[in-house]
């Protein structure tokens, strides 16, 4: 949710991020899913590609009650704890889009790289939170709107598109194929 009133959070030249890894190969990726349809699908084929073809040793899901709330500290502390990496999303409306990149930037301040994904029809969005919580510029991966309209294989195909985008974010590594 994008607090009109509140004004500009203290600024940074760039946003602070987290200290990537140089690989994701036996890592642990904690996947953080709001309620929004197929949110859950296209976290678990992303989930799925990365340990299919990064290695990833394991996946930590949790899913939000609440497309606006930011994601409860308890519950960043648990993965924090238990996650190397975090995928959060996915942003397909404008105040889930909001609370996707704020609960992004609160995984990197609390040191654990992380990557959000939102839909491109509310960058608007997704960037006044950046703005908001002190990172201008703080980058998401977006994906084509809209997204819960679409079957089973749309959704596995637009994870598989995601994914060279993703796996950059979440790694130093670079990626394989370029989108």
């Amino acid at each position: 949710m994008v607090d009109p009133t509140a004004g500009p959070a203290a600024t940074a030249a760039v946003p602070r991020l987290a200290t990537r890894p140089a690989r994701l190969d036996g890592l642990v990726v904690g996947l953080v899913a709001n309620p929004k349809k197929n949110a859950e699908p296209f976290l678990d084929a992303v989930g799925e590609l990365l340990a299919a073809e990064h290695g990833t040793a394991d996946v930590v899901r949790t899913r939000k009650t609440s497309i606006t709330d930011p994601i409860a500290p308890a519950v960043l502390d648990e993965l924090a704890q238990r996650c190397d990496v975090v995928l959060i999303g996915v942003g397909d409306c404008g105040s889930c889009s909001a609370a996707a990149v704020a609960d992004g930037i609160a995984f990197e301040a609390a040191g654990v790289p992380a990557a959000v994904i939102c839909t491109d029809a509310f960058r608007v969005s997704a960037d006044a939170m950046a703005r908001l919580q002190g990172s201008p510029g703080y980058t998401y991966v977006t994906t084509a709107h809209p997204l819960a309209p679409l079957d089973a294989d749309g959704v596995r195909d637009r994870a598989r598109l995601a994914l060279p985008e993703l796996v950059g974010m979440l790694s130093s590594a670079v990626p394989a194929v370029a989108r």
